[in-house]
């Protein structure tokens, strides 16, 4: 290899991917690993992390649950941005990557390691989400990416690598679909997937119910937030470890949070993933009605447009950059109202909308009413309609009058007498 590495954190999930790269790193840098994983949400995946990653030839295994710190200074941030890519993706692995790449730079300083690994594939946008971080918060750092250097150029090829060094794995050439599960979501790639006319195979799904599968019966929750933030669920407040967990277990069981989605990656292709989000996707309908009912005309316009921009940073790895901390700024004080309940109906993949309110709502029935005119003058309309289409009653006085036709159809006046 190019230069010599003596301690390298890797960042580790078990899986087939990284499970691999342990011995791979010992043999072809002859360097110590130190594994790191960061409990997400994964559950099971993390049993017996400690002891494979010791027993593929790591010499220390650091396990840390940063469930809490994911949600709330990484989910939060992002929902109240509202910021979902292309219009569908929940961002559940987008912005996980720069937790985890951070928390290795922290545990390479601690363990005086000069390099960091990771085990993205070469083809996707997880490799950028690690990197930018480490060049974050300490660009001197070697960065191994194996994917990027060994001869291994499929998950078949992994698979046969993984039986050669007796390294036991869950991925099989029957079952080869590529997972990231968290606390937010599960995305599902690769496989049959790979070939967007294949419907998704329902025993795939971890999350969620099909909506066929759905109890008959829908359910009712009921969601606060506070500053934009999400604290309590069905009139209890909670912490935001058990408020997702609990709403994920809802929603999951009435088949929400599903999409299928063919996304542009950074990288310039096209990729087919299917993700579950159910939590995700009840909070995010439920922050949007709230702003619907508290935010002004025109901050909400103005919030909507910066939302595509906030989440496709995310997208791109670039959470640490300073237009992502400005774009905060703003999307902070936007929330400052942004306190309330929704209520919603759930059934058989639908959320409905079953009332909100707010001791911010700018909607006041007053005002809306056909009734009593003492607030709002029904005969101030007439000028304000006067006003307001000024231009278009000029363009048409400009044939009418003038004989010049304006650059667009009109009718033919020609059968109206003028005076």
């Amino acid at each position: 290899m190019s230069s010599k590495v003596n301690k390298v954190v890797l960042a580790y999930s078990g899986g087939l991917d990284t499970s691999i790269i342990i011995p791979w790193l010992k043999d072809n840098y002859g360097c110590e690993v130190i594994a790191f994983a960061a409990d997400l949400g994964q559950q099971e995946e993390l049993e017996g992390l400690e002891e494979k990653a010791i027993a593929t030839g790591a010499i220390k295994c650091y396990i840390e649950d940063l469930r809490k710190p994911f949600i709330e200074e990484y989910i939060w941030p992002t929902l109240k941005a509202g910021a979902v890519y292309e219009g569908r993706y929940l961002l559940g692995t987008s912005f996980a990557r720069p937790l985890i790449a951070k928390r290795q730079v922290e545990i390479a300083a601690a363990e005086g390691a000069d390099a960091v690994a990771h085990g993205c594939t070469g083809k996707g946008n997880d490799q950028v989400r690690f990197e930018l971080t480490f060049k974050a918060f300490n660009p001197k750092l070697k960065v191994i990416a194996p994917w990027r250097e060994w001869d291994i150029r499929s998950r078949e090829d992994a698979i046969r690598y993984a039986k050669e060094k007796n390294i036991p794995i869950s991925a099989t050439k029957e079952k080869i679909y590529s997972n990231d599960r968290n606390i937010w979501h599960i995305s599902h790639e690769g496989g049959d997937l790979e070939d967007p006319c294949n419907p998704p195979k329902e025993e795939m799904f971890v999350l969620t119910n099909s909506p066929e599968n759905a109890p008959d019966k829908p359910a009712f929750v009921e969601i606060e937030f506070d500053k934009g933030v999400p604290v309590g669920l069905d009139g209890q407040r909670m912490d935001s470890v058990t408020l997702v967990q609990q709403l994920n277990k809802i929603g999951g069981e009435h088949a929400i949070g599903r999409v299928d989605i063919v996304e542009n990656r950074l990288v310039g292709m096209k990729s087919r993933g299917v993700y579950e989000t159910p939590a995700g996707t009840i909070l995010y309908a439920a922050h949007n009605e709230l702003e619907e009912l508290v935010m002004d005309k025109e901050t909400l316009h103005f919030k909507e447009m910066l939302a595509p921009k906030y989440a496709e940073l995310v997208y791109n790895g670039a959470w640490f950059t300073p237009l992502r901390e400005a774009l905060d700024a703003f999307v902070n004080k936007t929330q400052e109202h942004i306190t309330g309940t929704v209520r919603f109906k759930l059934y058989k993949g639908n959320i409905v909308t079953a009332g909100r309110k707010s001791p911010y709502s700018l909607y006041r029935e007053e005002l809306a009413t056909f009734g009593a005119e003492d607030v709002y003058n029904q005969q101030d309309a007439e000028g304000f309609i006067n006003l307001f289409g000024l231009p278009l009653k000029v363009r048409s006085l400009v044939e009418l009058d003038w004989g010049k036709k304006p650059d667009y159809s009109e009718p033919d006046y020609s059968k109206f007498k003028r005076d």
